[in-house]
């Protein structure tokens, strides 16, 4: 099963951990993260994920993120068919950036897009192409197709 982590979910552990729905998307994201570890999930990268990290301010998030493109089996770069499926994107309402991360899971032939951003959760409701989840929701998944 190959997935794809959106900046924000990459850098959840990072957030304020006193809000409950932090904190159980941080403990989704890293059981997500120990799948990725162990083979059971693929990891797919993506070169906005790099431009979007390497903007981060803060050095040890930077790291801590960049380390896991070590873990991806697939690394996408920019092309045209990525960009001209990210103005398609755009339509749905989503910012630019999150339509190249979305188009970017597509060309990777991902089974699932995931991400903590509400209003990419909203936009993405009917899109079929790649599964486009949240953190719990994914987790969940797993377990009801595991059964």
């Amino acid at each position: 099963m190959r997935v794809y982590l959106d900046n924000c979910t990459l850098n959840r552990p990072f957030d304020d951990q006193t809000q409950i729905r932090i904190r159980l998307e941080t403990e989704a994201k890293l059981y997500i993260q120990e799948r990725i570890r162990d083979g059971t999930l693929e990891l797919v990268w993506s070169y906005i994920l790099d431009y979007e990290n390497i903007a981060n301010p803060f050095e040890e998030r930077r790291n801590t993120i960049q380390n896991w493109k070590t873990r991806a089996s697939v690394d996408v770069d920019a092309d045209l068919e990525i960009l001209t499926k990210a103005n398609t994107l755009r339509e749905l309402g989503l910012r630019n950036k999150d339509a190249l991360h979305l188009a970017c899971s597509v060309a990777a032939k991902c089974d699932y897009f995931v991400t903590t951003d509400d209003e990419i959760l909203r936009k993405t409701v009917s899109f079929e192409e790649v599964k486009v989840i949240d953190p719990l929701d994914f987790i969940r998944s797993i377990f009801h197709d595991n059964r």
